[in-house]
């Protein structure tokens, strides 16, 4: 089960968040954000590192040059798009991986079968797809929950891996995956505090049920 824990905001963050061995951390580049991170902040926070726990770079509508700039100055080669970026503007991010987040509600699983298919007609491999709940006016990191039956009957075998997000914490996350049974899961909202650090108890708890331990 590969996890990300989303949204680290500091240095002393990502260390204690990398020390409780996650595989990927998320570094949120969306100014609107309040989980938005410093470019020379993430660039340390890279550099910091273990080797087995990746930086993923998170962007909503920015541009191809500013997603390149990113990613070159900070070291990261594994992208998610969380806006409503095209395939091809996905096919203009040479060198990077992409992990395309999609927002679902009940009955949108056509329309990102649509678009899976542009992506397979155009030849541009996708590494996973994030699916995360569909809330009006937001691009994720709301605490709503996706769809998990409709994910669990209707997400296809041959579609590129689930990463499951929205609305998991501690609590849920072992009952999301026995339902869905997803590639990865991803959290933000789910363990943080109530001032909106990241809660260091909750991601391990969070990893550790993940984890099935």
């Amino acid at each position: 089960m590969w996890i990300k824990i989303c949204g680290i905001r500091n240095v002393e963050t990502a260390e204690r968040v990398a020390a409780l061995a996650p595989d990927a951390i998320g570094l949120n580049f969306y100014d609107q954000s309040p989980r938005c991170v410093e470019q020379e902040t993430a660039a340390k926070i890279v550099a910091g590192l273990p080797p087995d726990v990746e930086p993923v770079a998170v962007f909503v509508n920015a541009t191809a040059e500013r997603v390149a700039e990113v990613c070159r100055t900070c070291g990261i080669r594994t992208v998610q798009l969380h806006g409503d970026e095209s395939p091809e503007f996905v096919g203009r991010l040479n060198g990077l991986q992409v992990i395309r987040a999609f927002r679902v509600g009940d009955g949108d699983l056509p329309s990102i079968a649509a678009d899976l298919d542009r992506y397979q007609t155009l030849g541009i491999p996708l590494r996973a797809c994030l699916i995360d709940a569909r809330v009006e006016g937001a691009y994720g990191g709301t605490g709503h929950t996706a769809p998990w039956e409709t994910l669990a009957t209707g997400w296809q075998a041959d579609w590129p891996p689930l990463i499951l997000a929205g609305g998991l914490k501690p609590d849920n996350i072992r009952q999301a995956i026995e339902v869905v049974h997803p590639w990865g899961v991803d959290v933000a909202s789910g363990v943080e505090s109530s001032s909106g650090g990241k809660d260091l108890n909750s991601v391990a708890a969070f990893i550790a049920s993940a984890r099935g331990r």
